[in-house]
Formats: structure tokens, sequence, C-alpha cells
């Protein structure tokens, strides 16, 4: 059986690998794909605490977390889309201001 002490430490793991990914890249999809990976994350602590903690009811917060992991991902492709197709290239040191 898999402890909840190991479910924490894949969860920090994979949370970190998210945030270092924002940090240290410059390409705007893979910082969105990190912010996915950080959701996904959290999402994993949520599920693990409520299969070692029955009184807990996490399942609805990790919906929402997909909720809102959806509505950020078409949001930032929106933005994105229209980046390129002001400044031809999505790194974000291209660029310094929205006026194209």
């Amino acid at each position: 059986m898999i402890s909840l002490n190991s479910y924490i430490l894949v969860s920090f793991v994979l949370f970190m690998i998210g945030a270092l990914g924002i940090v240290l890249r410059k390409n705007i999809i893979i910082s969105l794909m990190c912010i996915e990976l950080m959701l996904n994350a959290i999402n994993i602590l949520l599920v693990a605490f409520s299969h070692f903690h029955n009184n807990l009811n996490p399942q609805v917060m990790v919906l929402f977390i997909m909720i809102v992991a959806a509505c950020e991902a078409a949001v930032g492709l929106t933005i994105i889309i229209s980046i390129f197709r002001n400044f031809k290239s999505v790194k974000s040191s291209d660029f310094t201001t929205l006026k194209g």
C-alpha cells in the first residue's frame, strides 16, 4: 500500500517542476503547460487526501480545478494566438508591450 507521504512527495515534485518551468522558460506555451502541471499536482494531493481521510469530499474541488484549468487554457491560447499574429513569435522576451 502506498502511504500518504508518497503522494505528498510526488505532488510536491510535480508542483516544483511546474514552478521552475514558469521561472526558467521564456516560451509562453511552455509556461501555460507548467501552470497545468501545477494544477494537476494539486489535484493529486486532493484525491490522495480524500482516499486516506474518508470524511473529506475533494472530488468537487478537483472538478472546479479542472474547470478553471480548461478556462485558463482557452483564455491563454486566445492570448497566445493574438500575440503571435502581431509579433510573429511566442517568446516572452521578444515583446514588451501588447501594442502591435
